[in-house]
């Protein structure tokens, strides 16, 4: 099993931004966010040990939002930058979701919402600009051209660098509308996008994957582990069987506590003994190894986690063990 001390994360290239980005891009969506019971997961002092970890190996892409924590991941970050230079760390953040109850326009990409979450966005990082800027989902109250008309404007002014567009279900025409829009005006375009892809959900490959390239767009993917099913802490009777070991929702155990995906992950499970990993840094490995992905977004609720996670990058897939673990659940598309 690698060490921390064995990994030095490298740089790649972000599509055509001409920015460099860690290989493994640093996820902060737990940070403030309190359990049902009222627990919350990664407190600031946590947080601040994970970036630490996660600096430490080299990392320098920290992906967050607004509405991570309330706004106390934001918040966190940028009190943990304030003993570095900004410059040498790569900050995106995200707007879309409801903040205020009552209040219908403190929702979605329109114009008025966009731009007073992004001083917001601003003022807790305590920085002058976000390096990239996600619409979180798709509003389809908001046209595509008032979207990318607001989001350029905000380009313009120096308070954004990039944009991107962070995604659930796969949508490829409206990413490109929104950048023949922007082509056409001479506004600035989405240069990233931030889907959902794991060896369990493979919706986006085919006619997304295939987008992304045409546009020269970075794959920046969330849920590289399947929301913990690809990590291996459920086992096949107890999942199929309903009685796993968290609670789980029923939508999560329709999604992956399948025999399908128990087939997968006997799979994974093999290749990852092959290669002396445990199951989560193989499937982290098989999406670095994964054609069109620029660099997964990883978590985690423990420094001992999240040095596992990392570690993934040192790893070294055979093109017969990327293509096992690609055929041992059929996506959309055959083949791809």
């Amino acid at each position: 099993m690698t060490d921390l001390e064995d990994v030095d994360l490298e740089f790649v290239q972000l599509g055509e931004t001409g920015l460099q980005t860690s290989e493994l891009q640093f996820g902060t969506w737990r940070f403030g966010k309190e359990t049902e019971a009222g627990n919350v997961e990664i407190d600031e002092e946590r947080g601040h040990e994970l970036l630490d970890a996660y600096e430490a190996a080299g990392g320098r892409f920290i992906d967050t939002a607004d509405v991570y924590g309330n706004g106390k991941a934001e918040r966190w970050i940028g009190d943990w930058l304030a003993d570095r230079d900004r410059e040498r760390y790569t900050i995106a953040s995200k707007v879309y979701w409801q903040i205020r109850e009552d209040d219908p326009n403190s929702r979605g990409t329109n114009r008025k919402n966009v731009r007073h979450r992004v001083e917001r966005i601003l003022d807790r990082l305590d920085t002058d600009y976000l390096d990239l800027l996600y619409i979180h989902r798709w509003d389809d109250q908001t046209s595509a051209r008032e979207l990318m008309k607001t989001l350029n404007g905000l380009v313009e002014s120096g308070k954004v660098h990039y944009l991107g567009a962070s995604t659930l279900r796969p949508n490829a025409w409206k990413v490109a509308k929104a950048n023949e829009i922007a082509r056409s005006e001479g506004w600035e375009p989405f240069s990233v996008v931030q889907p959902r892809y794991n060896l369990v959900d493979r919706e986006i490959e085919g006619d997304y994957l295939e987008m992304a390239r045409h546009y020269g767009l970075a794959v920046c993917p969330w849920s590289p582990l399947g929301q913990g099913f690809l990590t291996g802490k459920y086992d096949r009777e107890d999942g199929l069987t309903g009685q796993s070991r968290a609670a789980e929702s029923s939508r999560f155990e329709e999604a992956y506590l399948t025999e399908e995906n128990f087939d997968l992950h006997d799979e994974l499970d093999a290749v990852a003994d092959e290669v002396d990993a445990t199951p989560a840094q193989t499937a982290l490995a098989w999406l670095v190894h994964r054609d069109g992905v620029t660099a997964p977004i990883v978590g985690a609720r423990t420094v001992d986690q999240l040095e596992e996670n990392l570690a993934a990058a040192t790893i070294d897939l055979s093109d017969d063990q990327v293509d096992r673990l690609t055929e041992a659940k059929q996506g959309p598309y055959p083949g791809l």
